[in-house]
């Protein structure tokens, strides 16, 4: 049974939490050793097992940047358990300049991710952000790239980093139905403070994904969570990606709580400094003797 909450994108009903790769595929955004860790760790089993979990919630999509090879076994695992299909939203990168690698234009790159099976094509940010015009408030060739989106039967949107990408997309009636906007409490890797992003945000005219909300690690999941899902609307999401089934279940029972107005009732971590708050009210969930 679906616990989840759920919004609309271009017509496709879509979770409010996503499932993110960077934990599957060795970004960390922390270090090269933690790069390499991720890798090492994670193969088609274990990443099946985290999809699986997030799968038993109704959270049915996934967003990365290649969904072949591990990914694709791991994907096909966790939904053949599930009975349901995993939505894929792939944001490729691809020649933006004539004479880049052949394999990497944009109508083979295309192909390619129609043949992944995705739902949503979003070029990366590398794209997007290259493609924007700050002088004359414009993103330079999009129309050329959702209109080949459109042909393959996949639906447009786009990667960014820059908060400029949406207002330039509203004003100019860009064929774009979703918008990847990094947002999180300790402004990592935003161009502009928080409170810029969130009005970017409430004023998009589509539901917007947002990633990166434990700013990769350096937020707690309650703390980065809660800013999270209190400030975006009711028709936007939240990217999370997890290591391990454990992490995976942490995250959707304490944004359940923080979308029900209720404070967590999670077991904490105990270490020997806290040890002196264990048998005191601090430590107790809500309703634990």
């Amino acid at each position: 049974m679906d616990t989840f909450p759920r919004t609309v994108v271009g017509g496709v009903s879509m979770p409010r939490l996503i499932i993110g790769t960077n934990w599957f595929r060795g970004y960390s955004h922390t270090s090269l050793a933690k790069d390499r860790f991720i890798v090492e760790y994670q193969d088609a089993k274990r990443v099946a097992a985290v999809v699986s979990v997030f799968l038993e919630a109704g959270i049915d999509a996934v967003m990365g940047g290649d969904m072949r090879g591990p990914m694709k076994d791991a994907l096909a695992e966790a939904e053949q358990k599930a009975g349901r299909a995993v939505i894929r939203i792939v944001t490729p990168h691809f020649n933006i300049k004539p004479g880049g690698p052949p394999e990497m234009e944009p109508e083979r790159v295309f192909d390619d991710v129609k043949a992944q099976g995705a739902t949503f094509c979003m070029p990366h940010q590398a794209v997007t952000d290259a493609l924007i015009d700050r002088r004359d408030g414009v993103i330079r060739d999009i129309g050329v790239y959702t209109r080949m989106i459109r042909e393959r039967g996949m639906i447009p949107g786009l990667s960014t980093h820059m908060p400029e990408a949406i207002p330039y997309t509203d004003n100019n009636g860009y064929d774009i139905e979703t918008y990847i906007q990094i947002y999180n409490a300790a402004g990592f890797l935003m161009q502009v403070e928080a409170d810029w992003v969130m009005r970017v945000i409430r004023n998009a005219a589509k539901p917007v994904m947002t990633i990166k909300p434990l700013a990769a690690g350096r937020l707690l999941p309650p703390v980065g969570l809660a800013f999270v899902w209190n400030t975006i609307r009711d028709q936007d999401m939240v990217t999370i990606g997890c290591t391990t089934p454990d992490e995976a279940r942490e995250v959707i029972e304490l944004s359940l709580d923080f979308l029900e107005r209720r404070l967590p009732a999670n077991e904490l971590q105990r270490t020997r400094s806290k040890k002196s708050l264990e048998s005191s009210f601090v430590y107790r969930a809500p309703g634990e003797a």
